[in-house]
């Protein structure tokens, strides 16, 4: 059972309507002007995989971290442009001979 009875609430004190102030960030000085859109490192921790040529590509992605927005795209791009080349170099390497011929069956179909 509950005490709850229809009726209208209490209208909220402006003190509840007020945020409050966090801790000001320790690298941000207060009294500079923060410009929100200037380039931020994101900081991204990027995992070797053990091919060199594809560690390059995804280092080149750090470089969009000073970067304004508007320059990220080239930067993806010639990241994306850079790996699409390396695997398409891995299937062009020569592997073992394919089949010749037609395929044979085990079978005597007359």
């Amino acid at each position: 059972m509950s005490d709850w009875t229809p009726g209208r609430e209490p209208e909220p004190t402006e003190a509840e309507h007020e945020i409050p102030a966090g801790p000001a960030s320790p690298e941000v000085d207060a009294g500079a002007d923060v410009d929100p859109a200037a380039p931020a490192p994101l900081e991204v921790v990027r995992t070797p995989t053990g091919n060199a040529e594809v560690d390059a590509r995804l280092q080149r992605l750090a470089d969009a971290d000073h970067l304004a927005t508007d320059g990220h795209i080239e930067v993806y791009e010639d990241v994306h442009r850079g790996l699409r080349d390396t695997l398409t170099a891995l299937d062009a390497h020569p592997g073992p001979p394919a089949p010749s011929g037609a395929p044979h069956t085990s079978y005597d179909r007359s």
